[in-house]
């Protein structure tokens, strides 16, 4: 089983709270997949809604295949995401009961398939966000220090 990480939302795990993951296919285009196997997308400000029981991915941005000619895609469509049935009803209930968003946080082939790993998430206030600089930065200065005196790494 062979994975390829091709894209990830890097602003994703800093302005939202990731609660759970899923794992869902990815409908696309020919020209697509070439381009996205170039590495040539972007997932910044990307989102997922679901509507009439199907799950579908807005604002992700994949740059047109350079030697692709007039059947090239459109850049920024709206792509279907595949999940079963039984996982889009649990998703459908946490996200209009509770309020989370769907966010997805990478794109990558699996077995030669695209694959989305979606995250089921709450957004984070800008006190938490700063928390979690002050404690990113407090471990940095942890580390420093215990590299300088010559010990391990804390975890």
């Amino acid at each position: 089983m062979t994975m390829k990480v091709v894209v990830t939302n890097k602003k994703a795990r800093f302005q939202y709270e990731i609660i759970e993951t899923f794992e869902a296919g990815l409908v696309l285009q020919g020209t697509e997949v070439k381009s996205l196997r170039l590495g040539k997308g972007n997932l910044q400000d990307s989102y997922a809604t679901i509507k009439s029981g199907e799950i579908f991915l807005y604002n992700m941005h994949i740059s047109p295949y350079e030697q692709g000619n007039i059947y090239n895609h459109e850049t920024d469509r709206i792509r279907k995401l595949l999940l079963h049935k039984q996982e889009i009803k649990r998703l459908t209930g946490k996200v209009v009961e509770r309020g989370m968003t769907l966010v997805p946080l990478k794109i990558y082939f699996k077995n030669g398939r695209a694959k989305v790993e979606l995250g089921l998430a709450r957004g984070k206030s800008l006190v938490d966000r700063r928390k979690d600089i002050a404690r990113r930065d407090e471990q940095r200065m942890m580390e420093r220090e215990f590299k300088a005196r010559g010990r391990f790494k804390i975890k």
